[in-house]
């Protein structure tokens, strides 16, 4: 068990082993730059990812894509904003998940906003 901890201390990198980045430096690079404010704590102690004057948005890796469907209504009820998804697009692979986000806000006509970043 020490051994784990030591690796994990000394490799931060191998706790998102198979992504670029984590999440969370998406999240605040993006945050930021749209004047928002990160881990914004809501009353029933949920965190949305991102808090901005317009929109409360969730963030997920593209394969996490219907997580982030009912995590960005949920922000949406909860702050009367605009719900909003950044998607995160680390390869060519992870567009089949763009499309299938969109396809499915269009389908059901929901008031979800989208964007994607990566590298």
């Amino acid at each position: 068990m020490r051994k784990i901890l030591v690796i994990f201390l000394l490799f931060p990198a191998l706790v998102h082993a198979g992504h670029l980045h984590p999440e969370r430096w998406y999240q605040d690079k993006w945050c930021f730059e749209h004047g928002g404010q990160a881990e914004y704590r809501l009353p029933d102690m949920t965190r949305c990812d991102c808090l901005t004057s317009t929109h409360s948005v969730e963030f997920d890796f593209a394969v996490k894509w219907y997580e982030a469907v009912g995590q960005a209504l949920y922000y949406s009820l909860q702050t009367g904003k605009r719900a909003g998804i950044v998607l995160i697009i680390e390869s060519e692979k992870d567009l089949k998940y763009w499309i299938r986000l969109n396809s499915t806000i269009e389908h059901f006509g929901l008031p979800i906003d989208v964007w994607k970043v990566g590298p």
